[in-house]
């Protein structure tokens, strides 16, 4: 079994994962701040193909110019002698006190303002750094209260999004923007929070085509929600641009668990759909490591994502190449669900002169549990060999 991964895996972390310090809102920090360019050898010594940031994740907010130029001069140096890519970045419109009531959806127009330029101004950055994806995760486009006007504040929403997008376009860059749905937490209640409502409102902006989203598995699931049946539909619509890839324990706290950590099956038939959909994006692991854990307990748990998936992924493998999977699927009829239901030269009159007998398929079975159990047979590593 192939579980050494290697930058053809295409492998991402974001600096803020192993980079997490465990301050959570009971607690200090346990782990001390982590160098950037400690991150990226670390990280292309174990073999991920590239990390991602939030511009406040490489350079601290306040810095002057010079200091900047020199975060980005000594970043750019480690990801040239390792060879780690860049291919996602996202701005950090959350953690100052001056987005308490959001960023793009502020009631304040002047720091909506501010937003759009700190927003395009890290987009520069990433174009530097090769960067084709820009992730936007609004953690505090939402509200506590009704009493905020969402109406007024989707329209402010769609507004940031479109002038974003021509400021791209005016640029002629090379990047698209994916948006990350999260229903709750930090606010009460966030603005589009799912895979659902993210779609919906890409189909009213001017540039649709340059919008798609990064769903995160423990986001969905806190909605106690069928991620794997959202990413279906995001590969289905073509705007599965980026994804992030964590465990979580039902609805609760976002627990950004390692991957597979949580709800192994659904984390096993994720693997199974991206594979065979032929997911080409980075696989991103947003994820944090346990408060418990030291510096080495930090690297475990990169690694620890890494060779999770290689393993679902060989899973996978074994279980759809399997001759009883095989004549399973059959039996089941779940070849025949990619036959159209009109065949070629068709039309709804045609359904008229159908012969069918509605009782004797009514009594017919479907053999999911056949198929279920065969499933669990390879994931617990009892399958055929």
């Amino acid at each position: 079994m192939a579980t050494t991964p290697t930058p053809a895996d295409k492998f991402t972390f974001g600096l803020w994962t192993v980079g997490w310090q465990a301050r959570d809102p009971f607690g200090d920090a346990t782990r001390a701040p982590l160098d950037p360019v400690r991150t990226v050898n670390e990280l292309a010594q174990r073999g991920a193909y590239g990390v991602t940031f939030h511009d406040d994740d490489l350079i601290p907010f306040g810095s002057n110019d010079s200091d900047r130029d020199a975060h980005i001069a000594r970043f750019k140096k480690a990801l040239d002698e390792t060879g780690m890519k860049v291919p996602m970045a996202t701005t950090n419109l959350f953690s100052h006190p001056v987005f308490k009531d959001g960023a793009l959806t502020s009631n304040n127009r002047d720091i909506r303002r501010y937003a759009l330029r700190k927003t395009m101004r890290n987009i520069d950055l990433a174009v530097e750094l090769g960067t084709e994806i820009y992730v936007c995760w609004g953690g505090r486009e939402g509200a506590e209260t009704d009493v905020k006007d969402a109406y007024v504040a989707l329209e402010r929403y769609r507004e940031g999004f479109n002038i974003l997008a021509q400021y791209v376009i005016d640029n002629g860059y090379n990047i698209k923007f994916a948006i990350e749905p999260k229903p709750n937490e930090p606010r009460g209640d966030i603005l589009l929070p799912t895979i659902g409502h993210a779609m919906s409102f890409i189909n009213s902006l001017e540039h649709p085509e340059m919008v798609g989203i990064n769903p995160e598995v423990g986001h969905e699931q806190m909605s106690n929600l069928n991620f794997v049946h959202g990413i279906a539909q995001a590969l289905w619509q073509e705007k599965l641009f980026h994804i992030d890839l964590n465990g979580q324990h039902g609805p609760k706290f976002d627990q950004d668990l390692v991957f597979g950590h949580g709800d192994l099956k659904s984390a096993f038939f994720l693997v199974d759909l991206l594979e065979r959909y032929n997911y080409k994006g980075p696989k991103h692991f947003d994820y944090k490591p346990f408060r418990t854990e030291d510096d080495a307990g930090v690297w475990q748990s990169a690694t620890s994502n890494m060779e999770t998936y290689l393993m679902l992924k060989e899973r996978a493998k074994t279980f759809r190449a399997d001759s009883r999977v095989q004549a399973a699927i059959e039996a089941s009829g779940l070849n025949e669900l990619a036959v159209p239901t009109l065949a070629s030269g068709e039309t709804w009159k045609d359904l008229a002169k159908d012969s069918f007998d509605v009782e004797a398929a009514g009594k017919r079975g479907y053999g999911y549990e056949v198929l279920d159990q065969l499933a669990m047979e390879h994931l617990m590593g009892f399958g055929a060999k």
